[in-house]
């Protein structure tokens, strides 16, 4: 009887138990399928690297992005003052899972005061130990159903200014200024001396499409893949050494 109630208690647990995962074939890299050779240093030599995500990757394997070298991750959160990305809170608590440095993003947009922008992001994005410094997205978006306001350079620089004096205010840290290079140069970001910026360039070097600015991430390509994760990824560099990305961190990160 005693052997009868053993096996049916093993049968038991083994009927109950979560399924292994399904083990991976492919290739344990960052890979990218449709590589550029940049006129200058190569990203893929930069030794820390990260990735960007939002609704549109439906599924991160983040423990094997991890695994093949993935060491931060800004997530997009929100967009103008309503829009919550639908991915956010699942990407932000898997990659923290995985123990991969996260931040968070807002996408800015033109026709919502930057007071009402600020507070959203905030009433969204928790101030948690340890995160990445908040990331301010700021690109034309000519495909918006709703605003196709483009205002002067000056006014843009103010809107910025205004989110960030707020969202610094609130988690202590500068936020990143993300942009493209036509976006950079029609508004004068230059300006913003001050600031550490996340440049995207994914055709030439930041030297080549930002002259003269400084920065501290690098997307440089759009057409990224990971270990069994599905769809193009971005992928981004760190601009500098694994111990300046550790003393980075230890600057940079939410207290």
């Amino acid at each position: 009887m005693f052997k009868r109630v053993i096996a049916a208690l093993a049968l038991l647990a083994a009927c109950t138990s979560t399924p292994a995962p399904t083990p991976f074939s492919g290739p344990m890299v960052i890979g990218d399928s449709d590589p550029v050779r940049f006129s200058g240093r190569q990203p893929t030599t930069f030794p820390v690297r990260g990735m960007d995500a939002a609704r549109f990757q439906t599924f991160v394997d983040w423990p094997r992005a991890k695994a093949v070298g993935i060491e931060f991750v800004f997530l997009k959160a929100t967009e103008g003052g309503d829009l919550l990305d639908i991915k956010f809170k699942d990407h932000w608590a898997g990659a923290a899972q995985a123990g991969i440095k996260r931040g968070a993003y807002h996408f800015y947009y033109f026709c919502t005061s930057p007071e009402v922008q600020a507070q959203f992001f905030i009433d969204t994005v928790p101030r948690t130990r340890g995160t990445l410094p908040p990331v301010l997205d700021m690109e034309w978006n000519p495909f918006s159903p709703t605003c196709q306001r483009r205002p002067a350079a000056a006014t843009v620089r103010d809107e910025m200014q205004r989110w960030i004096n707020i969202v610094q205010a609130h988690y202590g840290q500068a936020p990143i200024i993300y942009t493209t290079p036509r976006f950079y140069k029609e508004n004068e970001l230059a300006a913003f001396r001050n600031t550490e910026f996340w440049l995207r360039t994914t055709a030439k070097t930041p030297a080549e499409a930002f002259p003269g600015q400084k920065w501290t991430f690098w997307q440089y390509t759009s057409t990224g893949t990971l270990p069994n994760t599905p769809g193009a990824i971005d992928i981004n560099a760190f601009n500098g050494s694994t111990a300046a990305w550790e003393a980075w961190l230890e600057r940079r990160t939410l207290r």
